[in-house]
């Protein structure tokens, strides 16, 4: 279908429709990928020590392959739905079903954990000792504040987000700058620098800390959930997707570095016999070691509501459009993929307020979330590689199809990205518990009951339909 098809069709009032800005776009991605950078500093410096700055440069390196890839995808099918398409294209609509399921089991956790991170650095900050029933009102007033929020105009969360986005950056990197140049900065710091709470404390337990920092990286790939509504040339997109993974690859490499250096590791996280101790790790020494006291609030702001801020809205905004696009597409019942005067999809930012409310109550109820939550970094990365698989079967079957962005290294390129995949997925796999991987085996099997019910019941009736290059097609 061509581009001026598709603009014609997006302005059909049952369809998405075409305004978004480029900036918008890259700020929601972005924003989706800068997420808990002042809430997990602990959790991140416990699993890679005084490295935690190299891991995520070395999770970056091994990323941005994956994002060239999405960039040539997202402009090849410059439809809502991402890994809905790409899988049920390049093999069958089972695995597009089954990479979309995956791809859905982080990104429809992150509204309630991020609801706990912000209300646990307002607890943090006014001592509040917030009971589980006033956790579950607060939570649950902001969650339909986004709903609405998200059932408005997209331009409208598109600048929210913006500005939010812009006032995380300037802060970290204002932060970094202020640890810099203090007298406890030190390289000594960072030595040895290969040490973690995981494992034998060592490389090994180093290494399971790398695979478990993927998890930050999500998000570069809700670009193509928001090309159909583009006002740019489908081949910025890819500005979105490289830029957004750039520029929080560069953000993390040097906030860690920068806070690293201030002190040794074990007294930073507050290791005592092998126990983390300490939370908030980069606001507690502002104010412990270096005294500071309006900036540690600050910072608050900048680096933990705007950050998880940007993140809610961002997987938000995309669940939701993948759960539409599996409604046009046959993988739900078409009420799915209805949309309200301002284009906004009705039934999924619905469902994602009421899972969203339902995570919040299981998660001060019970451990199921917290090893439910430790599976995205596990289920995201096979949807990384089912896609790369994808990838390579689609320039296989069609080389003919051109894609407005033009993939250097080709075939090299899409075979470096699988590798790059499977090692994510290898690393994610060593870092799970029991409780993590009985997490996902019920989530599986939640997906199997709705897998057969489009095999048994509306896939024998009517058939998937996907646009290509080509036209329309029947997968």
């Amino acid at each position: 279908m061509s581009e001026k098809n598709i603009q014609m069709e997006n302005n059909q009032p049952e369809g998405l429709n075409r305004n978004l800005r480029l900036l918008y776009v890259y700020a929601l991605a972005t924003g989706a990928i800068l997420t808990f950078i002042g809430y997990w500093d602990t959790i991140f410096m416990s699993y890679c020590g005084p490295g935690t700055w190299l891991a995520f440069l070395l999770m970056t390196i091994i990323v941005l392959p994956i994002g060239f890839v999405y960039c040539e995808l997202a402009s090849l099918f410059p439809r809502v739905g991402g890994e809905l398409l790409y899988n049920t294209i390049g093999m069958n609509k089972h695995m597009g079903f089954w990479a979309s399921w995956l791809i859905m089991a982080a990104w429809v956790t992150v509204p309630a954990s991020g609801m706990m991170g912000i209300i646990a650095w307002v607890d943090h900050v006014g001592n509040f000792n917030l009971a589980a029933k006033d956790i579950a009102i607060i939570s649950s007033v902001v969650l339909v504040i986004y709903t609405f929020l998200s059932l408005n105009d997209i331009q409208i969360a598109g600048k929210v987000q913006t500005f939010m986005l812009f006032g995380a950056l300037i802060g970290i990197v204002i932060t970094s700058i202020m640890f810099f140049t203090s007298p406890y900065w030190s390289f000594d710091n960072l030595r040895p620098m290969f040490r973690s709470v995981l494992r034998d404390g060592g490389m090994q337990g180093w290494v399971i800390g790398l695979g478990l920092i993927i998890t930050p990286y999500f998000g570069f790939e809700t670009v193509p959930q928001m090309v159909e509504e583009g006002t740019f040339p489908i081949k910025d997109s890819a500005k979105a997707i490289l830029g957004s993974i750039l520029t929080c690859g560069v953000l993390y490499t040097l906030f860690f570095f920068a806070l690293g250096g201030m002190a040794p590791w074990e007294q930073l996280i507050g290791l005592e016999n092998g126990v983390v101790t300490k939370s908030f790790i980069t606001i507690t020494l502002m104010e412990d070691m270096l005294g500071w006291r309006l900036w540690p609030l600050l910072f608050g702001i900048f680096a933990i509501l705007f950050t998880i801020g940007t993140c809610i809205l961002g997987f938000w905004i995309s669940a939701v459009r993948l759960i539409y696009a599996m409604g046009r597409q046959n993988f739900l019942p078409p009420i799915w993929s209805k949309v309200n005067k301002h284009h906004q999809p009705i039934l999924p930012n619905i469902f994602i307020l009421v899972i969203s409310l339902a995570f919040l109550l299981i998660m001060n109820s019970s451990t199921f979330m917290n090893d439910f939550f430790n599976i995205m970094s596990f289920s995201c990365a096979v949807a990384y590689a089912l896609t790369m698989i994808s990838a390579i079967q689609i320039r296989r079957k069609h080389p003919e199809w051109e894609a407005p962005f033009k993939l250097k290294g080709g075939m090299g390129m899409r075979a470096l990205a699988l590798a790059f995949a499977l090692l994510a997925v290898l690393l994610c796999a060593t870092g799970l518990g029991i409780g993590s991987w009985k997490s996902l085996g019920v989530y599986l099997i939640v997906g199997a009951f709705l897998w057969m019910y489009m095999v048994l019941g509306r896939w024998k009736s009517s058939s998937v339909v996907m646009y290509t290059p080509d036209g329309d097609k029947e997968y």
